[in-house]
């Protein structure tokens, strides 16, 4: 959809304005960043079709050298503005291995969207007493005003906090663990509990966030490299496995990746009778967690 520049939107519920770089709903108003309102304007620019990730860094990193991390990174920013949800978008969907695709309703903002706004806006019930002389309707309103300046500032403040918060704290993925046993591949149904209980214990671990088994398993098969989970998880680390086995014994293969550049940072192999498969997934699962516990204290 080709728009004059500067002129406003309608993208889904939002109302766009490019010149302020702001979007709008419901009274409720964000800023964004100028290189994330050129992302939301390229998508919205052809909705319904598909824009590949260099497409992308073409059009709205434009002279700035970086990688295919930066788009995934503020796709995601650009979610949460949008208050999106990356398995069930309303707004921008994510094509595995082709890019992304604006699946919301876009249009230009009209006259009477303008006026469909200003009657769905609450009305000041002070304002319409009659019972009340002048000066006191006036003094209630102002007072009702200056009440609800302070609420939506308190509540700024604490959505504020709790966002900064939740994406200072580490999250972690653990995939399901590969079995490449070499007899009959029979060792699934111990690959998953390793998985699962190394989701149990890192769970325990201060200061980190982990994904759950259901989350994992959504990706279960799926050929996405470390970055392409990150983002579709919102995850800064991911921790994936395998298992082989000879005729008494497993050999347990895991490793810890970074996200944002996809570079192994930690590694271990475990050997255990097979026997033991339950002793073994404890000694995995702490073994992941002391991994974990060195990369919080490193940073």
């Amino acid at each position: 959809m080709d728009c004059p520049a500067g002129e406003s939107l309608r993208i889904g519920s939002w109302r766009v304005d490019p010149s302020l770089n702001e979007i709008s709903r419901e009274g409720q108003t964000v800023r964004l960043e100028a290189r994330a309102m050129s992302l939301l304007l390229r998508l919205a620019r052809r909705p319904g079709e598909v824009v590949s990730v260099d497409d992308l860094l073409t059009d709205v990193w434009s002279g700035v050298i970086v990688t295919a991390d930066s788009v995934y990174q503020a796709i995601a920013s650009l979610r949460r503005e949008l208050g999106d949800d990356a398995k069930q978008p309303a707004y921008i969907a994510t094509i595995p291995r082709l890019g992304y695709r604006m699946v919301a309703n876009v249009c230009p903002w009209t006259e009477d969207d303008i006026a469909s706004d200003s009657r769905s806006a609450p009305t000041d019930t002070l304002a319409n007493t009659t019972a009340l002389p002048p000066s006191r309707t006036s003094h209630r309103t102002s007072i009702f005003a200056a009440l609800v300046v302070l609420m939506a500032v308190c509540l700024a403040l604490v959505w504020s906090y709790g966002v900064n918060r939740i994406q200072s704290v580490p999250s972690v993925v653990v995939l399901p663990f590969l079995d490449l046993t070499t007899q009959a591949m029979d060792e699934e149904y111990f690959a998953d509990g390793i998985a699962e209980q190394v989701i149990s214990r890192l769970s325990k671990v201060p200061g980190v966030r982990v994904a759950s088994a259901t989350s994992s398993y959504a990706v279960k098969d799926k050929q996405l490299t470390a970055s392409e989970i990150g983002q579709f998880l919102d995850a800064a680390y991911v921790i994936d496995g395998s298992i082989r086995r000879s005729d008494t014994r497993l050999r347990i293969a895991m490793r810890l990746t970074r996200t944002d550049d996809g570079y192994v940072i930690w590694s271990d192999t475990y050997e255990q009778p097979v026997v033991d498969k339950l002793e073994a997934q404890d000694e995995v699962a702490e073994r992941a967690a002391k991994a974990m516990q060195s990369v919080l204290e490193a940073k």
